[in-house]
């Protein structure tokens, strides 16, 4: 928590100026000040002053100085102010509700001591603290005040809880009392501390209590008095005592007061826990007098002894929403919400919990707020001010708020459905539906005005089904069940009715009292209840439909509309209905007194509703009006105005009827005083008039008047209702009633009935005699059938047997017959009267022969009365095939007709119906049977069209080559293509033409219908060879049709991006020219296109263009080099860059024509003199290079006389070079070569006249020169010796004399490095020139080395070649590492040495770990040192780019030394990107990969991607093997279980993540263990017990840790006969599993112990069954039986009835497992559910879900 400066309302004194309260009114408007010199200041929220006034002394006559304040607070409603004085009084003054309104004592009390606190609870009691330690209540109503209890000691503060409801206070002594004034304390009252020192600083935040003093130590106490926590500053540096404490009004903050300081306490709901927050440090400021927070918790106001106000904020964060709502945090759960629209619009929103609100948002709007903490969420009404915190449990807040309704927020997740009443911290209701459009969902709460709890919901069940619901009562209270979906429903206010309308805007209304359905009108549009009433209003086509009395439906008023209705307003006394046409708007307003009716009727004001029916006359509508009202006020009780709408509506006997109510109803409430509705009669009566005799009798009994129940009866002619009432009651009359009853009877002629009555009371012969006079011989045969002494009456048997087949009943004639014994006389009326069941149980006992006919017969007698379906059964009983065939076609009993016809096997007997059967076969989905069932008819042609219909091309060509020719079943499959082309059904076609193997053909349809990619499609995958000329055709074609993107497309994939930019800027499109070659092309080829495009452009045009894309010197370099100097000039001008650059090109292009004076002028233009003079002098023209030089570049006259001079030496022109050298002032030059050359005479002549100071060395060297020459050939000497020596040898001629004496020279003789190199190289030129053969070879061998320690590279290599040496010479270029010349050497010699310099440098550049310049030379060796430096992204990169064999050989080197690592996820990642070919020499990787990654922890599993990554991998490697030679291997099983396993993991990763999926989560865990001899066994059974453990299932879990605390005991000790597998012997575990190396856990000890401590525990508690339940297979419920499969998405056994099935394989999956899955997909999109279904049916093909 932070405090914020905000303002000073009182500025501090020099002397003691005691603040001597505050106190902020609960209504936040109003902050009172207590001074010290007894006056109220009171200031607004902003912190202005607005009012003031003074206090007054107890006793006037003591003067205003007699006393001071001592305590200050508000009342509740803010409206008064209490003052406790230090002359034993405490006045509450009455300051109004606005400023201006005038203060007034309104209580005073008087105390017997001085008041020390004082504090005023919310629950409406002021407490005072006094001197003598008493605690004393005040009571501003009763203006009376009372002890609560007494302290030994003086009080000195007050603290009360947040609630309001009880308070502490704290005494000298230390003692701390707490006292409750209501019942529902939860805490005992009394002393509940002693505190060290006297708590002047107290305050009761929650949880517990905290106070503080002068031992400088703030100590916070629990509920009953337990120190918690102590924050000692004692030993703080400038701390003194504290002096006040306030509590925030949330409780979750404490304020301590103390010398300069003010220290902020929070508590943290997460850690539970106070802790300090802030503490602010004010100088100056002196010792705290007065704290106090404001009721929301933002301030903090802070008085001190100096006489200072400090107004802070106190916030533990604030935020902006959108630029709307400022959201203020004071408190972790508690929080204000301010508009910035209106900044004096507040609300404060808190948790009632006492929780963290940790996510705020502001929805619907902006009228809405939804808020969350980690136990509930809150919801918050802006308008009204409204706030709701139910319980919420965290869902990964993926819920969805919806706010249509003003009264109740619907929140979804996960399926569910909860209403949340605005105001109400309990959720109104839960439901579980799918469909959370608010027009499917309506809520009603106590709308109209109804007292009565009336809360109801409709929804919908499902698309077709809507439930109501009463959310008092959380019961459902009807369901309404549709043919059609619903797409809208609203119940009315009163939720008495219910509008739907379907998806054939078909308007149905429900009444929810009787369930009744009814349509009202079709082709709705617009539907909607007008507002307060039960009117309605719809819109069909160009209809508006009004039901003003919807109890009336067929009761409806129409009338013409424009456009289509948008609203129904009703407001003002009007009700207007609006629509919308185009732009116009139209009104049409109902009438209002019909819609008032309707309200009336509601509110229960007949009156009202008769004035308005007498209004309307005859008019339609008013009948039905008249007929609800009285049904309405019968229901009521209000007989006149029934009697009145009776009389309106004409039925005079009700009228009349109710008209002696009302008499007897006054008569009764005149003698009795009782309301006339409550007489017994008035009531009997009115439930004669509802038709509810029950009611009536019971009231009659009621009044001990039998006679006048009975009389009722009888007057309705309710006899059996009368003698049953008697009987009950004993009626003493009872024999005369049933004698009365005969009577009537007999004089009706109610002979039947008579005989009934006989026949109950045992005259039975009577009752014969009757039965037989009312031609009843049926009762009379029934009647002799159960009394057998009237069976041996024979003229009464013949007459009832005559009557009995007279009236053609001959069963029972028959079963007088057969209790006669005739039985063939029963046989025969048995079967005369179709009684053929009765007839067949008799012939199997007196004649079985007949049994076959009479069943035969029996179908034959259904047949006729077209009971089709129950005579099959009957035909098959008796053989007759072929019948039953035909009637079960007939009764359409398909799959009896099936099996019939799989019975017959003449093809003739099934051709008739096997066309019918086949269609039906095929539209159950059961094609396998269709076609047999027409294959074994004949119909192979038929059978042949119905698998083209169902697209199985294949099974019909198969067919086809069966029974059909070929040439026939090419033909027919061509027509089914041309007639499925003609259809639009290319793809179908296409099929078709594939499995006649005539892939051209379809590839041709697609051209004539120009579906190129399809085209393509088919051309790479039947003719790859020819897909680049395809390509490139397309193109060609698609660029005459001027469809040029598609035709750049196809270019492309050829490969020939260059025509594509050509089709482009050949059009002109220059723009898509320059993308193409950007993208595809080389960095000059979109240059050249941007130059190109430049030039088509004018030339500003153009500049722009080129500066654009940055290409301007590269456009004028292009120019340039193409001779259009001109452009680049214009280019150059427009762009205003100099054109220096393009006159130099200028003149390098007339150079290189030869034209050397114009390309003279142009360098001179382009600034470029010296070019100029080195174009001469490369030309060899001096004398124009010299001019030149001397008119433009006179510093460069030298360089081109030296230039020249060196010329005329190379032609021995002595006397220019002399000249030359001279006339630059280079007589050195001169002097040097002269002595080079050991030619003294000249040098000295030079010197003499040029240079005279190099003349005494010169003569120096010449006398050596002559000393030399006179000491002879033996006379050793320096290096000059050796030069003249050998320059004498060659003039000679004994040339390798001349080069061993030049050979002689070396460092120790040699004056510098210079004269040794100069000596070298002349003896290499004389060996070059004079020497070969063994001379040539002896001195190059020689030489050679010396030339090459001085990096003469060319003379040395020159060298070996002029001896022949050629080897020699190549190996002087490899040791100086210029390979490109050893390589042309080599090349030009001998091509095996070249193989050798390529050797040569391979060796180097591994040697040297050079990859770019190896990988030009040879990419494999390039490729193994990217490899052995670990560079393998580098490897990996080169090597894609060879071939994908290559790139394979490296990808499975890094993979595994990746393996090697430890590191299988980069390994699985790296054959993800490059592949996994199914080559045998791999496998071994894959599998390593497969068991390395299936043996991490959940948590290495990078939240199941990695699972997933897995699975996907080894799917792509499976599709690879059964494409490949190796579908068949080992390791192809291998691998499917790798990838069962993978899917088993991804799938339960995904089921974690979703609450719904946790069941199916733990049965895949159970289901992994089946797959225990691959996976880790300890790890499998880990994870199986803790999910087990986790779903509360702990006997289960129990067995599978203690298995996995077995099975690590066995890989500790290294024995697998540790492991007992007994309790396991129900499950498909394998039994025989290998030891992993170390166990699961290494790395987590805590959780192994974990286990065993749990497992140690759960063996000692008897309640737990520490075994296995078994199904009723007698195994464990994940177990696979013989023949079971298992489940794909939960790995138990597919059971229950129709699983869902996959076109592509036989796996199934449990239809509850997928049905799961189904809603997770839709309830949780985010989840990797939707990935799971995906791959299953990428894997297994497309899933039938759908039931049949």
């Amino acid at each position: 928590m932070q405090l914020k400066y905000l303002r000073t309302l009182l500025e501090g004194q020099e002397h003691i100026q005691r603040i001597a309260g505050l106190a902020w009114s609960p209504n936040q408007q109003k902050l009172a000040i207590a001074t010290a010199d007894r006056h109220i200041l009171l200031y607004d929220d902003a912190g202005e002053r607005r009012d003031k006034f003074s206090t007054k002394p107890a006793n006037a006559a003591n003067g205003k100085n007699s006393y001071v304040i001592r305590g200050l607070a508000f009342s509740p409603d803010s409206t008064k102010l209490a003052v406790g004085q230090s002359d034993s009084i405490v006045y509450v003054y009455k300051l109004g509700e606005s400023w201006n309104d005038k203060k007034v004592i309104c209580n005073k009390f008087p105390q017997a001591g001085a008041v020390t606190a004082l504090i005023w609870l919310s629950s409406g009691a002021i407490i005072a603290g006094l001197e003598d330690g008493k605690i004393r209540a005040l009571h501003c109503k009763s203006n009376k005040s009372q002890s609560l209890y007494g302290g030994d000691s003086i009080c000195i503060s007050l603290a009360s809880n947040t609630k309001g409801t009880g308070f502490l206070s704290g005494h000298n002594d230390g003692t701390i009392i707490r006292y409750y004034l209501t019942e529902e304390a939860s805490e005992p009252l009394g002393r509940v501390v002693q505190h060290p020192v006297p708590p002047f600083a107290l305050a009761w935040p929650q949880g517990g209590f905290c106070a503080a003093g002068c031992d400088q130590r703030i100590i916070f106490y629990d509920s009953v008095g337990r120190q918690q926590r102590c924050f000692d500053y004692s030993r703080t540096e400038g701390e003194r005592e504290f002096t006040v404490a306030a509590c925030s009004p949330n409780g979750q903050a404490v304020a301590f007061g103390s010398y300069d300081r003010v220290r902020i306490f929070a508590w943290s709901p997460r850690q539970g826990a106070w802790s300090e927050s802030a503490s602010k440090e004010i100088n100056y400021l002196y010792t705290l007098s007065a704290l106090i927070w404001r009721r929301d918790g933002a301030r903090l106001a802070l008085g001190s002894v100096s006489g200072a106000v400090l107004l802070f904020e106190s916030v533990l964060k604030r935020t902006i929403w959108q630029d709307k709502f400022e959201l203020i945090f004071v408190a972790p759960s508690q929080l204000l919400v301010r508009s910035l629209a209106e900044p004096t619009q507040q609300l404060t929103i808190e948790s009632q919990l006492g929780l963290e609100i940790d996510d705020v948002r502001i929805m619907g709007k902006d009228n809405y707020l939804v808020g969350r903490t980690e136990e509930s969420l809150i919801l918050c009404d802006l308008t009204r001010n409204l706030a709701s915190e139910v319980p919420w449990t965290a869902s990964g807040r993926h819920e969805r708020f919806y706010f249509e309704n003003p009264h109740v927020c619907l929140v979804f997740n996960v399926g569910e459905l909860s209403l949340v009443e605005y105001g109400d911290n309990r959720i109104l209701g839960s439901v579980r539906t799918e469909f959370v459009n608010p027009h499917v969902i309506s809520v009603r709460l106590n709308e109209r005005g109804n007292a009565r709890e009336n809360k109801k919901l409709a929804f919908l069940l499902d698309a077709k089904t809507i439930c109501v619901v009463d959310l008092v009562s959380q019961q459902v209270t009807g369901q309404i069940n549709h043919e059609t979906k619903i797409d809208w429903l609203e119940l009315s206010e009163t939720a008495h009715k219910l509008l739907f309308r379907d998806k054939k805007l078909r308007l149905i209304l429900v009444d929810n009292y009787n369930g009744k359905k009814q349509t009202l009108l079709s082709n709705i549009s617009f539907v909607q209840w007008v507002p307060q009433s039960d009117v309605v209003v719809a819109q069909s086509n160009t209809n508006l439909a009004i039901w003003y009395n919807i109890d009336l439906p067929e009761h409806v008023t129409l009338q013409t509309m424009r456009g289509e209705a948008i609203e129904v307003l009703r407001e003002n006394g009007h009700t207007v209905v609006r629509s919308q046409d185009g732009p116009s708007e139209h009104s049409y307003q109902l009438d209002e007194g019909l819609v008032e009716f309707g309200t009336a009727v509601n509110d229960n004001d007949f009156g009202r509703a008769v004035h308005f029916l007498e209004s309307l006359g005859d008019k339609p509508a008013a009948k039905a009006m008249w007929h609800n009202l009285a049904i309405i006020s019968l229901e009521e009780g209000n007989l006149r105005v029934a009697q009145r709408c009776y009389a309106a509506l004409a039925n005079v006997s009700k009228a009349y009827y109710l008209a002696e109510m009302i008499q007897q109803a006054d008569h009764f409430e005149q003698s009795t005083g009782t309301p006339g509705i409550h007489c017994p009669e008035v009531r009997a009566k009115l439930a004669l008039l509802g038709s509810d005799l029950r009611a009536a009798e019971r009231i009659y009994l009621e009044q001990g008047d039998i006679e006048a129940a009975l009389a009722m009866y009888r007057q309705l002619r309710m006899w059996d209702e009368a003698v049953a009432l008697a009987e009950r009651r004993g009626y003493a009359r009872l024999p005369e009633l049933r004698q009365q009853h005969m009577d009537f009877l007999l004089e009706t002629e109610q002979q039947e009935k008579a005989g009934q009555v006989l026949e109950d009371e045992g005259e039975l012969q009577q009752a014969m005699a009757l039965f037989l006079k009312a031609n009843k011989p049926a009762r009379a045969a029934r009647l002799a059938l159960k009394t057998p002494h009237l069976l041996q009456d024979e003229q009464l048997m013949l007459q009832v047997t005559e009557g009995l087949v007279h009236c053609e009943l001959y069963e029972l004639a028959g079963d007088i017959a057969h209790r006669l014994s005739r039985p063939e006389a029963a046989l025969a009326l048995y079967r005369k009267g179709g009684a053929y069941a009765r007839a067949l149980e008799l012939a199997r006992v007196v004649s079985p022969q007949e049994v076959t006919a009479l069943e035969e017969q029996w179908g034959d007698w259904l047949v006729s009365r077209k009971q089709l379906d129950a005579s099959i059964n009957h035909y098959i009983e008796a053989g007759a095939t072929q019948k039953a065939l035909e009637a079960a076609v007939g009764a359409k009993q398909w799959r009896k007709a099936v099996q019939i016809a799989k019975v017959l096997d003449e093809p003739e007997l099934i051709q008739r119906y096997a066309l019918d059967l086949s269609k039906h076969l095929a539209f159950a989905g059961d094609l396998d049977g269709a076609e047999d069932l027409l294959v074994r008819a004949n119909l192979y042609k038929d059978a042949i069209e119905l698998l083209n219909r169902h697209g199985k091309w294949e099974r019909a060509y198969v067919l086809g080559e069966k029974y059909l020719k070929a040439e026939q079943l090419r033909e027919l499959f061509v027509q089914l293509a041309s007639s499925l082309e003609e259809q639009g059904k290319y793809r179908d076609a296409e099929k078709v033409l594939i499995a006649v193997n005539e892939p051209d053909l379809a590839i041709a349809m697609y051209k004539r219908r120009e579906l190129y990619d399809s085209m393509i499609r088919l051309v790479e995958r039947y003719h790859k060879d020819l897909l680049d000329s395809t390509h490139l055709h397309l193109a060609r074609q698609l660029e005459s049709r001027g469809k040029f993107k598609n035709a750049e497309l196809h270019f492309i994939a050829s490969g020939d991006w260059k025509s594509a930019v050509h089709m482009y800027c050949s059009s002109s499109r220059w723009e898509d020219g320059y993308r193409v070659a950007k993208q595809k092309g080389t960095e000059g080829a979109s240059q050249q296109v941007a130059y190109m495009w430049a030039k088509s452009m004018p030339l500003e045009s153009a500049v722009r263009l080129l500066s654009k894309l940055g290409l301007l010197d590269t456009a004028v370099g292009f120019a340039c080099d193409s001779g259009q100097f001109e452009f680049a000039m214009e280019l150059c001008r427009f762009a205003g860059k100099p054109t220096d650059e393009v006159h130099l090109k200028i003149a390098m292009s007339l150079e290189d024509e030869g034209k050397f004076e114009e390309a003279e002028a142009e360098f001179l233009k382009a600034h470029k003199p010296k070019e100029a003079i080195l174009m001469y002098q490369h030309a060899g023209d001096w004398q124009a290079a010299l001019n030149v030089a001397e008119q433009h570049l006179p510093d460069a006259v030298n360089e081109v006389l030296i230039g020249q001079a060196s010329a005329a030496l190379e032609t021995r022109n002595y006397q220019d070079y002399e000249m030359l050298l001279l006339r630059a002032q280079r007589p050195d030059l001169i002097i040097d070569y002269y002595k080079q050359e050991s030619l003294y005479e000249d040098a000295l002549r030079i010197a003499e006249e040029h240079y005279p100071s190099a003349m005494n060395d010169l003569r120096r060297l010449h006398a050596q020169q002559q000393r030399g020459q006179q000491q002879g050939d033996d006379a050793g000497g320096d290096s000059r010796a050796y030069l003249q020596r050998a320059a004498e040898f060659a003039k000679r001629e004994q040339f390798r004399k001349a080069a061993e004496c030049l050979m002689q020279i070396d460092a120790s003789n040699a004056e510098d490095a210079g004269t040794l190199e100069r000596a070298l190289l002349r003896a290499a030129e004389i060996v070059n020139q004079f020497l070969e053969g063994k001379d040539a070879q002896e001195l190059a061998q020689e030489l050679g080395p010396r030339l090459l320690a001085i990096k003469q590279i060319g003379p040395a290599a020159q060298l070996y070649l002029a001896a022949d040496l050629p080897k020699q010479a190549v190996d002087v270029f490899i040791r100086a590492e210029q390979w490109s010349k050893a390589r042309r050497l080599a090349k030009e010699i001998d091509a095996e040495l070249l193989a050798y310099v390529e050797q040569q440098q391979k060796s180097r550049l591994k040697h040297e770990g050079n990859v770019e310049q190896l990988a030009d030379i040879d990419i494999i060796s390039a490729l193994d040192l990217l490899a052995e430096q670990g560079q393998w992204q580098r490897c990996l990169d080169k090597a894609k780019q060879l071939s994908p064999s290559v790139l394979q050989k490296y990808v499975a080197a890094y993979a595994a030394q990746l393996i090697r690592e430890g590191d299988c996820s980069s390994a699985l990642g790296l054959y993800l990107n490059y592949g996994a070919p199914p080559i045998e020499e791999h496998f071994n990787l894959y599998s390593r990969i497969a068991l390395d990654c299936l043996s991490l922890r959940e948590e290495q599993s990078e939240g199941g991607s990695l699972w997933q990554r897995l699975r996907d991998f080894l799917h792509r490697l499976i599709v690879g093997l059964r494409a490949s030679e190796h579908g068949q291997t080992p390791f192809a099983a291998q691998a499917q279980q790798y990838l069962t396993i993978a899917h088993y993991y991804a799938t339960r990763a995904a089921c974690r993540a979703v609450p719904s999926l946790q069941p199916v989560a733990v049965r895949l865990s159970l289901a992994l263990l089946r797959h225990t001899d691959v996976l880790p066994v300890d790890k499998g059974f880990y994870e199986a017990g803790m999910e087990l453990r986790q779903a509360g299932r702990e006997a289960e879990a129990f067995v599978m840790l203690n298995h996995y605390l077995d099975v690590c005991e066995a890989i500790e000790e290294g024995s697998g006969n540790l492991v007992d597998h007994s309790d396991l012997a129900a499950t498909d575990f394998p039994s025989s599993v290998p030891l992993p190396e170390d166990i699961h856990l290494k790395n987590e000890p805590n959780l192994h112990e974990e286990v065993r401590e749990w497992v140690l525990a759960v063996s000692m508690d008897q309640q737990v069954d520490q075994l296995l339940p078994n199904d009723d297979r007698g195994l464990y419920e994940s177990s696979l039986g013989a023949n079971d499969l298992p489940c794909l998405l939960s790995g138990y056994p597919v059971r229950g009835r129709q699983p869902v099935t996959f076109q592509s394989s036989s796996n199934q999956v449990n239809r509850d497992v997928w049905s799961k899955f189904a809603v997770a997909v839709k309830m949780a999109p985010a989840s990797g559910v939707s990935d799971i279904i995906a791959f299953v049916e990428k894997w297994q093909g497309t899933a039938n879900y759908v039931m049949h």
